[in-house]
């Protein structure tokens, strides 16, 4: 039997997390690990104790910002830095799997963290219509290893 690898196990885990988001536009899941442990989790939506944007607004979701970002949730990526921060979990050096592409405001995040790896499933740029990726784009500019996964 062939023993799973580490990105194989961390990316099905992101998939699955994305399942519990409350999202009604696009639900994504994150897995932030440091030396093969998982350190920290999250999935996009609102904050603890506000509404969750699938059963306040059935069927259409919480408003839109002027950019088409929604007004009310925190990205996937955002949860899982968030969490482990607020944990006192050491996360430089750390990597993160996500289901989607880092849009450009949190690939500020993972690099001011200082997230070293990030390993996506799709394209940020492709859901959102937009020519580039602008967050991927981003990280590797500034060394930060970022990789699309393959099966």
């Amino acid at each position: 039997m062939k023993r799973p690898e580490f990105d194989d196990i961390f990316v099905a885990l992101a998939m699955n997390l994305a399942k519990r988001s409350h999202c009604v536009k696009k639900q994504v899941g994150a897995v932030l690990t440091k030396d093969t442990r998982i350190i920290s989790i999250g999935y996009n939506g609102p904050p603890a104790g506000t509404h969750n944007c699938d059963e306040k607004w059935p069927g259409v979701g919480c408003s839109r910002d002027a950019r088409g970002s929604c007004f009310l949730a925190l990205h996937a990526e955002q949860n899982a830095i968030l969490y482990a921060v607020k944990n006192h979990a050491s996360i430089e050096g750390a990597a993160l799997y996500v289901t989607l592409a880092p849009c450009l405001a949190c690939a500020r995040m993972i690099f001011s963290a200082g997230i070293k790896t990030v390993v996506y499933v799709d394209s940020y740029a492709a859901y959102k219509g937009i020519q580039q990726e602008e967050g991927v784009d981003f990280l590797q500019e500034f060394g930060v290893a970022v990789n699309v996964y393959r099966q």
